[in-house]
């Protein structure tokens, strides 16, 4: 196992350094110009001098091997410079937005795990029944529903019952408030947005779970338990569950990993401060720095995630072993 997780980390590096060429490279092929997005206003009267001394002073003229070098030295060194449209530092972005995308992130998976898993074995067991269909009727829906159509329902919803019976129509709070500084205050901003995507995170996890329950229950040893007499309950907690949550444990993960970048329009849609938001201003805006930064955060918690999902597996079956 150890020498495994070696191995693991020694691969990391250059994972890190394969995604950093692509984003690097693709980001200087794809259209836009920050410098004119800066003084767009300004029309044909724009000075073509203004032009050249911004993008000399961002450092945009110079050689590309002398840029890629200064943006890998600031990935070893977690220098990552400085936003090109707002001149903060990008680490200062990036610690700004983090939490929000984090908390949604685990709030989002610790529902899906408490609703979906358990909605999956009732599937499973209770194969073609009517619960089983209701099951897979709201696993399809949810699959099928974009989470942030889904969101403008809830907003519109929640505006016209506020109004209609408070006399007051309920919009999202504006700004973000940490967890630790206010939680109710938290919990109302952040509550409704985990609502729609985490319906579509649990719809997900719970067809993989009757996925794996129903590959499982016609396995010889779960005959074999029936015959004996068994109750279900055991059978299910002590037998069938422990041999399916490895493609379970595997789509929560990866589902996790998503949305810590990837609630682009849930975000518009709920005005949060967060990753994906961030990524979005940055495209437009052709903030170089800004969007390498966001997508090497990306790939480093895929990554992770990654390794710790198959450390798990060891954990979960024993019959696994790595060499």
């Amino acid at each position: 196992m150890k020498s495994y997780i070696f191995n693991r980390l020694l691969l990391i590096g250059p994972t890190v350094l394969g995604v950093a060429v692509l984003v690097f490279f693709l980001m200087r092929v794809i259209p836009g110009d920050i410098c004119l997005a800066r003084w767009v206003d300004y029309g044909a009267d724009l000075d073509p001098s203004l032009l050249e001394f911004c993008r000399n002073d961002l450092g945009l003229n110079a050689p590309l091997h002398v840029q890629f070098l200064q943006f890998i030295q600031g990935i070893v060194t977690f220098d990552l410079g400085h936003s090109m449209w707002t001149g903060r530092p990008v680490i200062e972005e990036l610690a700004l937005r983090f939490p929000l995308s984090l908390q949604l992130a685990i709030m989002a998976t610790i529902t899906s795990i408490l609703i979906a898993i358990p909605l999956g074995i009732v599937s499973a067991v209770k194969q073609n029944t009517w619960l089983d269909y209701l099951v897979r009727i709201v696993s399809i829906a949810g699959n099928a529903i974009p989470s942030f159509w889904l969101g403008i329902l809830i907003i519109l919803g929640l505006f016209t019952f506020s109004q209609a019976w408070f006399g007051e129509p309920w919009m999202p709070p504006i700004e973000y408030v940490s967890l630790f500084v206010d939680p109710m205050e938290n919990l109302a901003h952040l509550f409704w947005p985990m609502l729609a995507t985490g319906y579509r995170y649990t719809a997900v996890v719970a067809r993989m779970t009757r996925a794996a329950f129903l590959e499982i229950l016609n396995e010889d040893f779960i005959r074999s338990a029936r015959a004996k007499g068994l109750p279900l309950k055991v059978i299910i907690n002590r037998h069938a569950l422990p041999n399916a949550l490895l493609p379970i444990v595997t789509v929560i993960g990866m589902e996790f990993s998503f949305f810590m970048g990837g609630l682009v329009v849930t975000e518009q849609v709920f005005n949060l401060n967060g990753l994906g938001r961030l990524l979005v201003e940055s495209v437009l805006y052709a903030d170089y720095n800004m969007i390498q930064a966001l997508v090497m955060l990306v790939a480093v918690v895929f990554i992770g995630i990654n390794l710790l999902i198959d450390l798990s597996y060891a954990w979960l079956d024993p019959r696994i072993r790595y060499a």
